[in-house]
């Protein structure tokens, strides 16, 4: 049976799995599958799931916020900053959903801190203004 292989790089780890016969993702235009021979391709996939199969196992589930793919000499590289695989599709979506939520609750505090340096900023700013210094 044709395979390729598949290698995951993220910020933590790098994974290779040999024997890959389909990968399926999606990208801003739509789902699409990758099978071995496909031509040379590069894309970006978008927040979520994506899955491959080896051979007749079960499918295994990427979960990723995000990737860069290319695929070119049956070998498919994806590089993104966090990757989970699992083959149980609930609780990789479990995860990937609380992942999502603790990213969200840390760009909510990071936004936060912003509002509250611009506005320590406009207060001085406003200070210096009344002292009669200008700025320029």
């Amino acid at each position: 049976m044709n395979s390729f292989t598949l290698q995951v790089f993220d910020s933590q780890k790098d994974i290779q799995i040999q024997g890959v016969t389909s990968f399926v993702g999606e990208d801003e235009s739509g789902s699409f599958g990758i099978l071995p021979g496909h031509a040379r391709f590069m894309t970006v996939l978008v927040l979520g799931l994506a899955s491959f199969r080896c051979g007749k196992k079960l499918r295994q589930y990427l979960a990723m916020p995000g990737a860069v793919l290319y695929f070119s000499d049956n070998i498919l590289n994806l590089v993104c900053r966090h990757c989970m695989i699992d083959e149980n599709y609930d609780h990789i979506s479990r995860l990937l959903s609380e992942e999502l939520l603790a990213e969200e609750e840390q760009l909510r505090e990071v936004r936060q801190s912003l509002k509250r340096m611009e506005e320590a900023l406009l207060k001085r700013m406003w200070k210096i203004r009344r002292q009669g210094i200008t700025l320029s």
